[in-house]
Order: structure tokens, then sequence, then C-alpha cells
């Protein structure tokens, strides 16, 4: 039966907002509208992990913040949602008593202070392994979402499961576009998701598995345990970009043949509003070349280095000794050993040569 005008514009908007993401945040208020509710939200969860979209600015940052105090994994109103809504929207008054809501801190301490309290949601399961999260809320002193409301809502949950799935499958495209466009700079790279795990790789990255690199199912290892041991630190850092960073170019010794290397993780931030991409970042691997050093400025902008420390590098990439380099610099060579050993530690090499290897492989050609 064909919907009202509003209805029908709702659910065009649903398939815009899973190509254009920037979308969402209209959807979302025209579908709490739909519900007679405040404010609504879009999350995908995976490990417990949500990323969210929220109708206004002020509802996603408020509900950032009961996440941070009440995390997904501990949150009985999600678990019970996870538990009770996935084959359509139920509200609270179905998987709560109103004891429960009486002394559930989730309640008392946040959600009806602030204005919420009677949500409306359900869960959809992607078969990428992730989960799709559709929720409306509105105080708890304008009562439950009746059955209309729900009926409405109802309505609209295969539209957002479509639209989730185009979008996921949009935003691997991407991914394989983003490596074989490398692969076509004859640069090795791979796409990796949010837990490290590989989802997309050239084939000049596939070439070096598994002598250099090994596709495992948690996520993607070097054959190199030193190096492995840096790419597990960066790769877990990725998800927490407020914290401070560890070395992003790993350098990789040659083995069973293959020339040594560098391994460079950019992590991928994705466009705003699109949690329906899984990609954290994309590895590229350069062979190390003999050649001339890179100057000091790009060495610094890609170690993370002090003014100082770069120019002490590019001097020792050069060929210089440390003597020599501490000479060219005017410094003591103490200052330039002590400076080296910094130098070092930051770009995760155990000794000078690993170090001219990895900061040539830098140079551009």
């Amino acid at each position: 039966m064909p919907g009202s005008e509003f209805e029908n514009t709702l659910i065009d908007g649903i398939y815009e907002a899973a190509i254009v993401p920037e979308g969402w945040s209209r959807v979302l208020r025209d579908t709490a509208r739909l519900a007679r509710c405040r404010e609504a939200l879009l999350a995908t969860v995976l490990d417990d992990d949500p990323r969210l979209i929220a109708s206004s600015p002020e509802f996603g940052e408020a509900y950032e913040g009961l996440l941070q105090r009440i995390p997904f994994g501990v949150n009985e109103r999600a678990q019970r949602l996870l538990a009770h809504g996935r084959h359509g929207f139920i509200t609270d008054q179905d998987v709560f008593s109103r004891e429960e809501i009486a002394r559930e801190p989730i309640y008392q301490d946040f959600l009806i202070p602030a204005g919420y309290g009677s949500g409306v949601a359900t869960v959809i399961t992607a078969p990428t392994g992730d989960m799709t999260i559709v929720h409306c809320e509105r105080s708890l002193a304008d009562g439950y979402v009746d059955a209309a409301g729900i009926a409405a809502l109802q309505q609209l949950r295969s539209h957002f499961a479509r639209a989730g799935l185009i979008s996921r499958r949009l935003a691997m495209e991407r991914a394989h576009a983003a490596s074989q466009a490398l692969e076509m700079m004859g640069l090795p790279a791979a796409v990796l998701g949010l837990r490290g795990q590989v989802i997309d790789a050239n084939d000049l990255f596939q070439g070096l598995m598994p002598s250099v690199f090994l596709d495992r199912s948690a996520r993607l290892a070097v054959a190199h345990a030193p190096a492995d041991e840096m790419l597990t630190a960066a790769i877990a850092a990725i998800s927490q970009p407020d914290r401070p960073q560890p070395v992003r170019s790993l350098p990789i010794p040659a083995r069973h043949g293959e020339a040594p290397m560098v391994l460079h993780l950019a992590p991928v931030r994705g466009r705003a509003r699109d949690v329906f991409s899984f990609a954290s970042a994309i590895v590229v691997a350069t062979p190390v070349m003999a050649g001339a050093g890179p100057e000091a400025g790009l060495i610094g902008g890609l170690f993370d280095l002090t003014p100082a420390e770069a120019r002490l590098a590019a001097a020792i990439a050069g060929g210089h000794t440390p003597r020599e380099a501490a000479q060219r610099l005017g410094v003591t060579e103490a200052t330039a050993r002590t400076t080296l050993k910094r130098i070092l530690a930051k770009t995760g090499s155990r000794r000078q040569a690993d170090l001219v290897g990895l900061l040539r492989s830098a140079a551009p050609r």
C-alpha cells in the first residue's frame, strides 16, 4: 500500500543517503518525526564498537558521552535490544519493567535527566558480520511510541537494510579502487578493516604473501617479528587518533629473496557520516633502493622528528657518519649520537644501516 508523500520522500532520502552519507542527518530527523520522537540515530556496530550518526549534533554528542560512561558491551539497554530487536522495532516497554527503569543507572543518571528515556529501535544484521541499529528517542514523560508509530517505522526497516548493503558495497568498491590505483603506480598496497584485517589487496601485495606478509583472519601480520610488533601498535593506535601515535613507516629486512622494504601505513578517516565504511588504513610497501636520501622536511613529516632530528637524519641518510654529520650541523659528536638514538627509537630502526635504508626508501623517485 503506497505511503504518504512524506513517507515516500523519506524512503527516497534513505537510498540517497546510502550514496551521499551527508544526507543521513536529515533522514534521521524525518524518521524521528514519523515516530513522533525528538531525535534519532543510526549506528553500525562491530565487536561491540558502535559508530553513529545522529539527527542533531547535540544528540550525537550526548549519546557518545553515554557510551563512554556505559560502553556498548555492558550497556543493558543495548544488550536487550540485541536480544529482542532483530525482527522489528521494539520499545523500552517491551524489554524493561517500570521497576527496572526506576533503578537502571542508564535511565536514572542519564536518559531521563537529559529529557529522554523512551526509545524505539531495531537491529539489522548484515552479511559482513556487523549490525545496523536504527533508534528513535523521546522523553519518558511523553510515554512510549504507540502501535501506529511502530508500524510506520517498520515500513522503513527493509529500506534501511538495503541502504546499508548499498553503502557497504560502495565502500568496498572504493577500497578496491584505491588498491588498484596504487598498483598502476607499481606499488604493492592493501586496504585494512577496522580490526586491521585485509579487506582488499592488489596483485603486487598478494605476491608478497606469505613470504613477507601474512593474511591472518584477525589482522594483517608481517613475517618479520620486530616489524610485526610495530605494525600491531600502529593498527591499534588508528582507532585512538587523540593519543600519541607510533611510527607508521616500518622497516622490513630482506626475506626469501625479496628486497628490503618499508611498509607505510596511512589512516583512512573516511567521509563525514559514512558509518558503513569499514576501512581503517591503507598500507603501501616500497622497496629500499640505493640512492640519495630525502631532504629533512620530508623526513621530519614522515617520522614525526624534530627539526634537529630531521637534519641529522638527512645527513646520515646522505652517507655521513655521526661525526661528519655533527661537524656539518655545528654540534658535538656526543649530541649527534644522543640525537641519533632518539631517531632510531622513533623510526623503529635497530641499527644505523637500517635507518639509512628506511630513509632512502622515502626519497622521491
